[in-house]
């Protein structure tokens, strides 16, 4: 099966910046699109920015301008530069993926374990 699994999360002071990674590995054959889910306590998870394999993207408006989704398609690794970071950004960041384990296998949706940013002075 697909495992993801995420790292670079902390903490940061308001304005500052994080990078995000979440690699895939286990059986992988394919990967389509890949995604970045947040979800801050006592709220509901979101989504914040999603990534095509061909490079196209897509952000929440709560995000878009200070984050940036990139992916490499040889690593099977998403990233997500977070820049201009606010207090409301704090959140368990989450990475999915619509995967496939073998090619005969039917596409799926895995997640990571999550990661904590917090942004606070």
């Amino acid at each position: 099966q697909v495992q993801l699994v995420e790292s670079g999360g902390g903490l940061v002071q308001p304005g500052g910046s994080l990078r995000l990674s979440c690699a895939a590995s286990g059986s992988v054959f394919s990967i389509s699109r890949m995604r970045w889910y947040r979800q801050a306590p006592g709220k509901e998870r979101e989504l914040a920015a999603t990534i095509t394999t061909g490079g196209a993207t897509t952000y929440a408006d709560s995000v878009k301008g200070r984050f940036t989704i990139t992916r490499d398609n040889a690593k099977n690794t998403v990233f997500l530069q977070m820049n201009s970071l606010k207090p409301e950004d704090t959140a368990v960041y989450y990475c999915n993926a619509d995967a496939k384990a073998y090619f005969y296998s039917s596409p799926k949706a895995y997640w990571g374990q999550g990661t904590q940013v917090t942004v606070s002075s």
